[in-house]
């Protein structure tokens, strides 16, 4: 059994909805724990007692300090004594990234969590890394990135070698800003990546690659601009069909196909991002998260148990470090 820390207190629909997925997430394999303030209606579900929240717009690094007892921050020190495999919570993000930092900590060699999430792209789920732990990153921490990009793509999504593209804005290894440029000379140098070379955005649900890097601020415009034209997409042929007699009618032939279109790219399909990069899993759900948003997220926590990332992590990280030795002649300096 899995033990998965909810924060029942965490994101714009709490703590009715963020339970009824709890719920909904119940197996034989997992055991969700929910936290939260003495007396939350649980239905049945374990209660670890956290009085304060963090609401949505409060400052992350404040937030923390001043609330360390938090249905948020005591979620992820649950992660950090054992108590439960991993964390997840549809609250503040900076506060979850803060909170990570502080109590669950970085890997050894990580310069930099990440955000990893999977897009619904035409060829099969892709990894965009990072799309909003960093807004301000180096090159050496798109190369992290894309080493952690590729064991989530392994051990997740069932791929052998995954193909990691850098995003830019043009395919031409001489295109993009400074960041881009030296990312890409320090990717192409790494001999444990299968490395492909820049993509640009509009590839992205296509299937650029199994793993695109990009920088979190890049990443974070990214996200939100797919999210926010899918959902007008499907919003808007949803009231189409509904316009007319002969829109109905039609409607009524293609809806298998439109039920699986919507199926496909509705972000609730995986319920939240892997903040990748620390000693125990998190597991970040969008803020307007639905119950069956929730329980995904809390399966996506699971197997991730199930499949070690946080050991696999580990291991890619100290032989990119190994390798990096090789090639550079000169002593770090």
């Amino acid at each position: 059994m899995t033990r998965i820390a909810i924060d029942a207190m965490g994101g714009d629909r709490a703590p009715d909805e963020i339970v009824a997925g709890a719920l909904e997430s119940v197996s034989s394999e997992i055991t969700p724990v929910l936290v939260g303030p003495r007396g939350l209606e649980t239905g049945g579900l374990e209660l670890v007692e956290a009085p304060t929240t963090i609401a949505m717009d409060e400052k992350p690094g404040e937030a923390i300090r001043t609330k360390r007892d938090s249905s948020l921050v005591v979620a992820c020190r649950l992660v950090r004594e054992g108590r439960a495999a991993a964390a997840v919570s549809a609250g503040n993000t900076g506060a979850m990234l803060a909170a990570g930092l502080v109590e669950i900590r970085r890997l050894r060699g990580v310069n930099r969590p990440a955000i990893a999430v999977v897009l619904p792209a035409k060829r099969g789920p892709s990894v965009l890394i990072d799309s909003g732990a960093s807004a301000d990153s180096r090159p050496e921490h798109l190369r992290q990135f894309a080493h952690m990009g590729s064991v989530f793509a392994q051990e997740l999504l069932g791929v052998g070698d995954p193909e990691v593209r850098l995003l830019s804005i043009g395919e031409e290894p001489e295109k993009g800003n400074q960041l881009t440029l030296e990312a890409h000379r320090l990717l192409a140098e790494t001999p444990d990546l299968n490395f492909k070379g820049n993509t640009e955005s509009r590839r992205l649900l296509e299937g650029a690659a199994d793993v695109v890097v990009c920088d979190g601020f890049t990443g974070n415009i990214v996200l939100k601009a797919l999210e926010g034209t899918i959902r007008t997409v499907l919003t808007t042929l949803r009231e189409e069909i509904a316009g007319s007699t002969r829109a109905k009618l039609g409607g009524l032939l293609i809806r298998p196909a439109a039920r699986g279109l919507r199926e496909r790219l509705d972000p609730d399909t995986y319920g939240g991002a892997y903040l990748l990069g620390l000693r125990g899993l998190a597991v970040i759900a969008h803020g307007d998260s639905s119950p069956r948003a929730i329980a995904n997220a809390i399966r996506l926590a699971a197997r991730g148990v199930e499949h070690d990332v946080v050991g696999r992590l580990q291991e890619r990280l100290e032989q990119s470090v190994l390798e990096s030795a090789r090639s550079d002649p000169e002593p770090a300096r």
